[in-house]
């Protein structure tokens, strides 16, 4: 009974977001913590006080990546209101006539630095449409943007699916960098055959084959960077790897290398070089103001992490609110209990950078007060569904730990471990797809699925950081069968009742991914990791 009940909460939950008429994941999650919150009391018995600690916990923790999808929807509305994402367009849709350049230029590399940036599902509402503008059929475009935004995910939005979607686990940063590491070996290995298949949704083998060089040129410019860079940090892999390879595509696309000539129809209007510099001005200064401010090698970094306390308040029996020197908000002892939770306001990549850039941005591209104040409203809105997604993801997280060795992730684990054994690696990664599929999200999948990946590890002996790393993986490629996110691009380029359609092409490279991944992690990663 106690396995059933451990389980039925995420498979009720993965059937209300697959059912006709599947609820929306910020429906779906809350009600979920509610299940779970009603088992933890009236079968495991756990005593009020621990759970109320714990959804208090998961209320603070929430203010992580509510604020960083605040941000990061900011950043793109203002980038709309300003003309930024319009002089894009222009400009991205002039550098080649040949459509495999304007693909991977447009639907591989620039998305792959937006989602480095900003994650989220912005890669694809942005890049979408510049496609659709370009004159490709919206319901391919759709395909190949869920598709193309697959390999970047797992450091989407500065590393947040990694480092906050690993933070419940309360691992060392030592581990959590090897998870990234290992991460990008896997999905290194799958960008040499998923970008492929992504291009195949659109244009012809024979396009393909003609382009070929152009097309692991562009790759290459991207994977590169992305795979060096995880090996020292799980922040910038896929913005830095992106912005290079972004670079390289349009400096290459310019000189028609490993391109087939092609005859120019298409009618866009040119822009200049100063309107091209102004409108990459917020992308550029969003980059500046990340690498300063994460580098270990300078000082700001250890200035906004200083948890030195400032002043502290007893909050009756709630907590200890204390505030740190570095605006470290955080809640301890909470109803007496050990648990706590904080929010780095400095630190996390919301009000710095995304909101401190379109601060700077606003005179430079003399916005209006009137559609400042739309932006900001706006950007407020659409925070809500996900804030409610998030939080009850993170109650019934913070739940399903409770009770150590007696939990009810321990208790999927062992029992995912007595079915498996050994070869939990062929199917870790897959489980983390599940997770991305409901959610609509890495980070969610791995708040949701970490601990089960790591108790199935313990207890089978396996290298908790490559389960860590198939689990990355597979949020990051469940992101292609998402209901939300189909939804979300579907809408953006006006595409009706196609879901299904949309679904059961994509799925098909996403089984691949998980092979991959398992290969990968069966006969790549011992030559390089101790396993």
């Amino acid at each position: 009974m106690a396995l059933f009940l451990s389980i039925f909460p995420i498979a009720l939950l993965i059937y209300l977001m697959v059912k006709r008429n599947a609820l929306p994941s910020y429906v779906a999650l809350p009600w979920i913590a509610v299940v779970v919150l009603i088992i933890q009391l009236i079968f495991f018995g756990t005593d009020i006080t621990t759970v109320s600690a714990n959804i208090a916990s998961a209320v603070i923790a929430v203010q992580t990546p509510i604020t960083v999808i605040f941000g990061a929807i900011l950043f793109n509305r203002f980038s709309e209101v300003s003309g930024v994402t319009n002089t894009l367009r222009k400009w991205l849709g002039t550098i080649n006539p040949n459509p495999v350049a304007q693909i991977m230029i447009i639907g591989w590399a620039f998305a792959f630095m937006i989602e480095g940036a900003s994650g989220f599902g912005t890669p694809a509402a942005i890049a979408a449409p510049i496609l659709v503008g370009l004159g490709f059929n919206p319901l391919k475009v759709a395909m190949l943007a869920l598709v193309m935004n697959s390999v970047p995910v797992s450091f989407g939005a500065v590393g947040t699916p990694t480092w906050f979607g690993f933070g419940a686990l309360n691992l060392g940063d030592a581990q959590i960098l090897e998870i990234g590491s290992m991460t990008a070996v896997i999905h290194a290995f799958a960008a040499l055959i998923i970008p492929i298949m992504g291009l195949r949704l659109i244009v012809s083998w024979e396009d393909i084959r003609k382009n070929l060089l152009f097309v692991y040129i562009s790759i290459f410019a991207c994977v590169v960077p992305y795979f060096f860079l995880a090996q020292v940090n799980y922040e910038f892999p896929s913005l830095i790897g992106g912005a290079i390879g972004l670079l390289v595509s349009v400096f290459v696309a310019n000189k028609g290398i490993g391109l087939a000539k092609v005859e120019d129809t298409l009618d866009a209007d040119s822009v200049t070089r100063g309107e091209v510099t102004k409108a990459l001005f917020p992308t550029g200064l969003l980059i500046v103001i990340l690498i300063v401010t994460r580098l270990q090698q300078l000082p700001f970094k250890a200035m906004m992490n200083d948890a030195t306390s400032w002043f502290s308040v007893q909050l009756g029996s709630l907590g200890l609110f204390d505030v740190s020197q570095s605006l470290i908000f955080s809640l301890k002892n909470i109803f007496g209990t050990t648990t706590g939770a904080s929010y780095k306001f400095l630190y996390v990549p919301a009000f710095i950078p995304f909101v401190v850039t379109v601060l700077i941005a606003i005179p430079v591209f003399a916005v209006s007060g009137s559609k400042v104040k739309d932006v900001f409203v706006g950007s407020f809105k659409q925070t809500k569904n996900p804030f409610f997604a998030l939080v009850g993801a993170l109650i019934m997280v913070n739940l399903m730990l409770v009770g150590g060795d007696d939990s009810m992730v321990k208790i999927i684990g062992r029992s995912f471990a007595a079915a498996t054994g050994e070869y939990w690696t062929l199917f870790a990664s897959y489980l983390g797809a599940v997770g991305a599929f409901f959610s609509g999200s890495n980070t969610v999948s791995n708040l949701t699925f970490g601990s089960v990946q790591l108790s199935t590890a313990e207890i089978t002996g396996l290298s908790a950081t490559l389960v860590l790393a198939l689990q990355s993986v597979g949020g990051a490629m469940g992101n292609m069968v998402c209901i939300n996110n189909i939804v979300a691009v579907s809408s953006v380029l006006n595409i009706d009742n196609k879901e299904g359609v949309i679904i059961k092409k994509t799925v098909v490279p996403m089984i691949v991914y998980g092979i991959i991944a398992a290969l990968v992690a069966f006969f790549i990663i011992p030559i390089f990791y101790t396993v």
